[in-house]
């Protein structure tokens, strides 16, 4: 008596080769990349618990984290809320730099202003380094300010830091060796961000070249995606 085959057997047909393949290729480059974002993310995480230890990490105020003056003129930290605008200007804050390039409600694009302080938005995207022309405006903006300025991003990491320390070394007030621990102090930037601060210099605050930006953008998509979400 021959066996009929049923549907539930032959869902069980072996893959055709090229399948096989291309499967087990992908696997193996899944592997990779996890391999070296864990790699590159350890290392990073590294770096920012030795930094710890020789720079300051920031404190949370009003709801703010990684708060801590950059000098006397400026100081950073995390997106505030309501509370923190409010806080900011008891401080004696005037001016706030908005770095976030992520879509912001009216709402929350109004919260300075209620606080009484004056907003500047200098949007740069999660894991990116500022353009010349976006410092030279920062530069411009420290100057005119009428009191102390606070700048953030989202977290007040990697963007903030790299602001601030573009406007440290530009200012001689530390060097690029100096900015990348103070930053690396606070949280684990991106590496095309290290890469920024480290090659500043007092006249110049270039962006990577498209290596740089690419290896640390590929690595850095899991943060991104999950911020994003």
């Amino acid at each position: 008596m021959t066996a009929v085959p049923s549907k539930f057997s032959a869902s069980f047909l072996p893959l055709p080769p090229f399948v096989r393949k291309t499967l087990k290729v992908a696997g193996l480059c899944l592997l990779g990349y996890v391999a070296l974002w864990l790699a590159a993310t350890l290392g990073m995480l590294g770096v920012h618990v030795w930094a710890g230890k020789e720079a300051p990490t920031g404190t949370r105020v009003a709801g703010i984290n990684h708060f801590e003056p950059v000098d006397g003129h400026l100081w950073r930290g995390s997106a505030p809320r309501e509370a923190g605008y409010r806080a900011l200007a008891d401080r004696g804050v005037r001016t706030v730099v908005d770095l976030r390039a992520e879509d912001l409600s009216a709402r929350a694009l109004a919260e300075p202003a209620r606080a009484g302080l004056a907003s500047v938005r200098i949007p740069i995207r999660d894991g990116q380094t500022p353009t010349p022309a976006q410092v030279d405006t920062f530069l411009k903006t420290m100057k005119t300010s009428d009191g102390p300025v606070f700048v953030h991003c989202g977290a007040g990491v990697g963007r903030t830091g790299s602001m601030a320390s573009a406007y440290l070394v530009r200012t001689g007030q530390a060097s690029s060796q100096q900015a990348a621990l103070r930053t690396l102090a606070v949280g684990p930037p991106s590496i095309e961000q290290v890469y920024y601060v480290l090659s500043s210099d007092r006249h110049h605050s270039q962006q990577p070249p498209a290596v740089v930006e690419g290896v640390s953008r590929f690595l850095d998509a899991p943060r991104r995606i999950k911020a994003s979400l």
